[in-house]
């Protein structure tokens, strides 16, 4: 999923930065990509544009692009745990991933 120019405000927005530099810029979209990788292999694809569940999908990727932009450093101080907010959109794209063709076949309709 490429990061084009509308989604790159958009997370620019959330992330807080307002004029970015190359080196950021280049930083945010290899999180980006990151993100959508990590969602893809937990079983979540991504959804139509314009629907709730593209705006959760979007919600979770933001998070993690953030978290990950702000925790560059080689070391982290104090006790990291998962924020509970986003694990609960994860469980709840990960259980309402659409079934796909391929999912289902003529032999589970006889």
């Amino acid at each position: 999923m490429a990061l084009t120019e509308e989604r790159r405000a958009r997370l620019l927005a959330y992330c807080r930065i307002e004029e970015p530099t190359d080196e950021e810029l280049l930083t945010l979209e290899g999180l980006y990509d990151a993100a959508v990788g990590y969602m893809e292999g937990a079983g979540i694809s991504p959804p139509a544009s314009g629907t709730p569940r593209a705006a959760q999908y979007d919600l979770c990727v933001n998070f993690m692009v953030l978290r990950d932009f702000d925790q560059r450093d080689a070391q982290v101080s104090g006790t990291v745990s998962d924020n509970p907010a986003f694990r609960r959109l994860i469980n709840q794209l990960k259980l309402t991933e659409p079934v796909s063709d391929s999912d289902t076949s003529e032999e589970d309709s006889q």
